[in-house]
Formats: structure tokens, C-alpha cells, sequence
């Protein structure tokens, strides 16, 4: 193996430790959530105990995974919950496999730049690209995973090779509904080869089967009530998919002014900086992540166009083979670009970092990041909700706020507070309040707990450092009524 074969290999392995240490200390301290840890938690217990996907919504009601999203791949993980039933297993697998997906980087560097230290820099930018440290510190998303399947997606339909293509883009689809239509654009991409085009259309029809299946079909059925309960982030440009094919046909006006807001062209930014620009030199490549970047310019919902969440998934792909990509096509027409290095993207990859992204070291360097670097300290608090969580049994319904659900959605039936069903114990975290899945609702839930404790129907029996264990009393009802 070359150096920088063994530094490549070097770097994902320190990036899946460290990031997966990262990931479960945050967990440890309290600070992931029942959305979306908790609520997939239960969706993998619930398949490994024999009902599948099964997860209790937001309303109380026990619902199927499928009707929030379309990722038939977190089932895969029910045989390992019988060897390592803790949300660890989530979180661990999570930064171990987007890790990987610095290979397939390096191996298409390799193809394109015909130097393997420029290759390795790629692949470096790649695990310190601040939208992958985010996509896994996000708690826990299936399509994360879909990040590493894109990638050796393109590296297997770069090398012709369409039957592993396909396994692999397969496994994608089932992690999230719009990610189909990634598939669908990266057959494109390979249709405009002369020996792809068929192939490339096929995959283009598969992929856009997929997501439309998953969008129309899947996620209404299994949803309360029908319909995508996410269509409400796209209310301006038309809701549902028909809806917004038919605003961008008659006021595509509409369409440009949601997708180019300053918050949008912010997001952009981000993302194609620390790359030095690279992807718009292959454009083709980069319209690979249009699908997902697309859907994030459109939406109502600020999370969406923010490198901090896991939003990124289906584009870091694309706009990674587009950087190498445009590196290779920069190196054929220019001599001052043929140096058999990658340190300027490298270098690029680390400023980045340090100005955006989420690692704790960046707090003690001028200018870095501060934000969320301090929630890998397990302190004091955290060790009085593992007391206070301890009062709670095993199998006994329960309402909590968002950070406590996290660690309790290992049961048939957690509801989120203030709604009740019939839980029969409910525990709060007054310095890290929650309404439902909102963790910036204080009023709304000081409202909620200040009307159920008026209302008699639980006892207090743990009550220290703002974490409140109420158990219902003998004779009482939880299901009189939701705060």
C-alpha cells in the first residue's frame, strides 16, 4: 500500500473513532433527542422484537416509521440490536460508515488527477468537509448512510461496473424518498457516455420510480391522515409534488425567489467553498446534488438550508466527484495546476472546518467554531437524568421532553410532552425544556407542565437540578386530558 493509500486509510479510521466517540458522548450528555434518535431507537427495537418499524408519532398514536420517511434500510440494523441494544449501535455504525465514504473519493481521484497525494487530499477535504462532521453529529439519520453508498456509486459507475451500481444506489433509495432521485440524476450523468446511455436512462427511470413510489404511494399510506406530513415546508411553491411541477410551470417566478434567499445563498457557501469552487468547473457532476439541494432552496423550514443538519446527505456526494472532477479537468488545461498534491483543497478543508465546524478544538483557535462544541461534556446534569431516568421502568408508557426521550424509546408506547396517551409516567427537563418536538417553545411548555401539575392526576417523586419524574396516581387517568 502507498503513503497516501495508508494516510487516506489513516484518516478514516481516526475520523469514524473520533466522530463516533464524539457522537455517543453527546448522546451520554443529553443533548441528542427523541427526534431523531429516540424516535428510530424505537423503530429498530420494535423490528428486532417483532413488529416492524413500529414507532409511536407525535400525536400519540402508534404509527409506522414509513409514514414520516420512506428508509426501509434502518430495519438492517434489528439483528444487531440483539447483539448491542443501546442507541450507541446507531450512532457508532452512523460515523463508521460515512467515514468510509472518504475511499471512493480517493480511488476517483486517483482515476481523474493520475496523483495519488492529489487524490488523497480529496479524499482528506471529504472528512474535514464541516458538512460531513455535521451530517454525523446530527443524532441519528438513515440517510446518512446514504452519503458513502452515493459515492461508491459513482465509483462503481465510473469503472462500468453496474451490478455492484446497483446494490449499492438500491440501498441508498431505502434511506430516505428523495434520494431516488439522486440515482435518477447520477444515471444521467452516466447516459451522456456513449457506451451509458442506455444504462444511464434505465437507472434515470428506476431512480425516479423509487422516490415517486415513496412519495405518493408509501408515505401517504402508512401516514395519519394521508399525504406527507413534510409537505407543509413547501406551502409556498405549492406543497405536494404536483403541486410544485405546477408552480414552477406557471409562476417559475415563485420557484427563483424561494430557491435564492440570503439564507440560501449562505447555505450554497457553505458547501461549495471549502471545496474552492472546484464543482461548478463539472457541472454535469454537480447537478447530481441538485435533487436534495433543490428541495432544501425550496423549503419553508431554515434547518433544511443549514450545513448543521443532515439535510446535506444526498448532495455531499455529488458535489465531492464534481470537485475531483473539475481538479482533473483544471489540471488538463492549465500546467500550474499539474502539482501532484492536494493541499490547497486540504487546506481549504480545514479553515472550513475550524470557521464552521463542530469538533470542541475549534472553541480554543481565533475565529473558530463555538457552536455545539461543548455538548461532548458529560457533566453533573447529565448524571442526575441517568438517576431520575433510572425511577422510570422498562416497560412502563412514558412522557418526555425531547432530550430524555432519546433515552427512553426502547418500549412499545413514549409519547413527546405534553401529549399523554396513556403514559404512566412523565419525566421533564426543565433546563432543556420541549414542546412536543419543538426545543424552542419554553412558553408552551412551562404552560403544559404549570396545567398538569394543577390538575392533580401525577405525584412527584423525583425533583432535582430542573428534572421533574411524576408517576400517575392510583386511580387517575393520563388520558383526562392532554396539557
Amino acid at each position: 500500500m502507498t503513503r497516501p493509500a495508508r494516510l487516506v486509510g489513516a484518516g478514516t479510521a481516526a475520523f469514524g473513532a473520533g466522530m463516533a466517540a464524539l457522537a455517543v458522548l453527546q448522546h451520554r450528555a443529553f443533548w441528542t433527542g427523541r427526534f431523531d434518535v429516540g424516535n428510530l431507537v424505537q423503530a429498530v427495537s420494535s423490528t428486532a422484537h417483532g413488529d416492524p418499524l413500529s414507532v409511536t408519532g407525535l400525536t400519540g398514536r402508534q404509527i409506522s416509521r414509513l409514514g414520516a420517511h420512506f428508509d426501509l434500510l434502518v430495519a438492517v440494523f434489528a439483528p444487531l440490536w440483539w447483539l448491542w441494544p443501546d442507541p450507541s449501535l446507531l450512532l457508532v455504525a452512523q460515523a463508521a460508515a460515512v467515514a468510509t465514504g472518504a475511499i471512493p473519493v480517493f480511488l476517483l481521484g486517483r482515476r481523474h488527477l493520475g496523483s495519488e497525494w492529489a487524490s488523497a487530499g480529496f479524499a482528506l477535504a471529504y472528512l474535514l468537509h464541516p458538512a460531513t462532521q455535521w451530517l454525523v453529529l446530527d443524532d441519528f439519520h438513515p440517510v446518512a448512510l446514504a452519503t458513502p453508498l452515493l459515492l461508491w456509486g459513482f465509483w462503481f459507475l465510473d469503472t462500468e461496473r453496474l451490478l455492484p451500481f446497483a446494490a449499492v444506489a438500491a440501498a441508498a433509495c431505502l434511506t430516505k424518498e428523495q434520494i431516488g432521485l439522486v440515482v435518477a440524476a447520477m444515471g444521467l450523468w452516466y447516459a451522456l457516455r456513449p457506451s451509458g446511455r442506455r444504462a444511464g436512462l434505465a437507472i434515470a427511470a428506476a431512480g425516479t420510480a423509487v422516490s415517486l413510489l415513496a412519495v405518493t404511494v408509501v408515505v401517504p399510506h402508512f401516514a395519519p391522515g394521508g399525504g406527507s406530513p413534510f409537505e407543509g415546508r413547501y406551502r409556498a411553491v405549492g406543497g405536494s409534488p404536483q403541486g410544485i411541477v405546477e408552480t414552477a410551470v406557471t409562476d417559475p417566478g415563485a420557484i427563483v425567489a424561494a430557491a435564492s434567499e440570503g439564507r440560501d445563498l449562505e447555505y450554497l457557501a457553505d458547501l461549495l467553498l471549502p471545496l474552492l469552487g472546484l464543482p461548478l468547473l463539472a457541472p454535469l457532476a454537480a447537478l447530481t446534488a441538485a435533487p436534495e439541494l433543490l428541495l432544501n432552496l425550496l423549503s419553508d423550514t431554515r434547518t433544511q438550508t443549514s450545513i448543521h443538519f443532515h439535510y446535506t446527505a444526498g448532495a455531499i456526494p455529488g458535489l465531492f466527484v464534481a470537485a475531483v472532477l473539475g481538479a482533473a479537468r483544471l489540471r488538463r488545461r492549465f500546467p500550474w495546476a499539474r502539482r501532484p498534491d492536494g493541499r490547497a483543497v486540504v487546506a481549504a478543508g480545514l479553515v472550513a472546518g475550524v470557521l464552521l465546524g463542530p469538533l470542541p478544538l475549534w472553541r480554543h483557535v481565533p475565529l473558530g467554531s463555538d457552536l455545539a462544541t461543548r455538548e461532548h461534556v458529560v457533566g453533573s446534569h447529565a448524571a442526575v437524568a441517568r438517576r431520575a431516568l433510572r425511577l422510570v421502568p422498562s416497560d412502563a408508557p412514558v412522557s418526555a421532553t425531547n432530550t430524555l426521550g432519546a433515552h427512553l424509546s426502547e418500549r412499545e408506547r413514549i409519547f413527546s410532552f405534553p401529549v399523554l396517551g396513556e403514559a404512566e409516567w412523565v419525566v421533564v427537563d426543565r433546563e432543556r425544556p420541549s414542546h412536543r418536538d419543538q426545543a424552542d417553545a419554553p412558553e408552551k411548555f412551562a404552560a403544559a407542565l404549570q396545567q398538569l401539575r394543577a390538575s392533580g392526576r401525577f405525584a412527584v417523586v423525583f425533583d432535582e437540578d430542573g428534572l421533574l419524574v411524576m408517576r400517575l396516581r392510583a386511580g387517575s387517568s393520563a388520558a383526562a386530558g392532554t396539557p
